[in-house]
């Protein structure tokens, strides 16, 4: 009697996806083909919302000023998705979601501490729409194939109050267009439905945005204004997805999770001619690729109610990282639950985010941490 555990559980999952990731400091939500294998027609909506806390203090490079703490250069967010599995035949099942996997909201407060990017904010928003289909080859071996089709788009507005210069601000402002590019989805599944066994590898090809852009430097002297254009990559990426049953009502289920963020960068031709890049860095500098680890357990405890544990890593690669995304790193813990009622599926996760420690260029983050919580209702019809 795994399968109504594996439904449960699958559930239960699902409700974390609007509980954010940190890899490459951009990303908020992540892939998964759980909602593929379901039974029968399906909608869902999740709704989540984080709340993380991350400050730094600068080097000891800044002499005197070594040491000032920047604040909480983040702020509270929501995220909610849409998705939907219809089974086509016999053997096809198409699943489409519409989600936010990547944002960022950076916002240096005004404390009059001294910190040199003290009011400094960045905005990054995305969109994706994503259509899978899976074929059954045999009773035990899928195919699946899709497009993703995403949308973003970003705006900076940096201060910065050189210590050499006492009194004076510079400014650094970039309002990229909103692009909509595609890319691509491939995989391949295994699963034992009467054990609750599956595995499943999926590819998820990368997404090139040509941005067009107006970017603005401002100095006690003036101001220079550039319309320029530039790449960014949203990097390829590699999912495995595996869960059996180890004992009546009980399920073991986890994640792997290669990214090739080393790929991703943001780079506007004129800010790397400002005091703001003082060695020719990016807006964004490219990072080291992540693998993220996931693994959970999961209980059914009455016929309407389940739960799960989840523990969740991904090593942080020690590197320099931007100022917009001072993480590197992180682990985390999250507790689930789900309660079935007919058609309804209701699941509930809270999730606690020790987010790894980095150095920038000016200064270190560390001792961070964030809070979040999410919920999804599924409908079965």
């Amino acid at each position: 009697m795994l399968a109504p555990l594996t439904l449960m559980m699958t559930c239960a999952l699902c409700a974390l996806s609007t509980a954010p990731v940190f890899a490459g400091g951009i990303e908020r939500t992540a892939f998964s083909t759980g909602l593929l294998f379901e039974q029968g027609r399906v909608v869902q909506f999740e709704l989540g919302g984080f709340r993380p806390d991350v400050s730094g203090r600068l080097s000891p490079a800044f002499g005197p000023l070594a040491g000032t703490g920047s604040g909480d250069m983040t702020t509270d967010f929501g995220l909610w998705t849409l998705g939907a599995k219809l089974p086509l035949g016999d053997r096809t099942d198409l699943m489409i979601s519409f989600d936010h996997p990547y944002g960022a909201d950076v916002s240096y407060p005004r404390t009059g501490s001294g910190y040199i990017l003290e009011g400094s904010t960045a905005t990054l928003d995305s969109s994706a729409l994503t259509g899978v289909l899976r074929y059954r080859l045999t009773p035990a071996i899928s195919a699946l194939a899709g497009i993703r089709v995403e949308q973003m788009t970003g705006i900076a507005n940096l201060n910065l109050a050189p210590p050499s210069l006492p009194g004076v601000t510079l400014g650094y402002d970039v309002d990229a267009s909103r692009e909509t590019d595609m890319g691509y989805i491939l995989g391949v599944a295994w699963e034992k439905p009467e054990i609750g066994a599956r595995v499943a590898l999926t590819y998820l090809s990368s997404i090139t945005h040509d941005f067009d852009g107006r970017e603005t430097y401002s100095t006690p002297y003036g101001s220079q204004t550039a319309t320029t254009s530039w790449t960014s990559e949203i990097p390829q990426s590699v999912l495995l997805e595996a869960q059996t049953g180890i004992a009546p009502d009980t399920l073991l289920f986890g994640t792997i999770r290669w990214t090739d963020w080393s790929a991703f960068s943001v780079a506007p031709g004129l800010y790397r001619a400002t005091a703001f890049s003082s060695d020719g860095s990016n807006l964004v500098d490219p990072i080291e690729d992540t693998v993220t680890y996931s693994l959970g357990l999961g209980h059914r405890f009455t016929e309407s109610w389940s739960g799960a544990v989840i523990a969740t890593y991904e090593p942080s690669s020690g590197n320099i990282v931007g100022n917009l995304g001072p993480t590197d790193g992180y682990r985390s813990l999250t507790l689930a639950a789900t309660w079935t009622h007919e058609a309804v599926s209701s699941s509930f996760a809270l999730r606690y985010v020790e987010i790894g420690g980095a150095d920038t260029r000016i200064a270190g983050f560390d001792d961070n941490s964030g809070w979040g919580a999410g919920m999804r209702i599924s409908y079965r019809f």
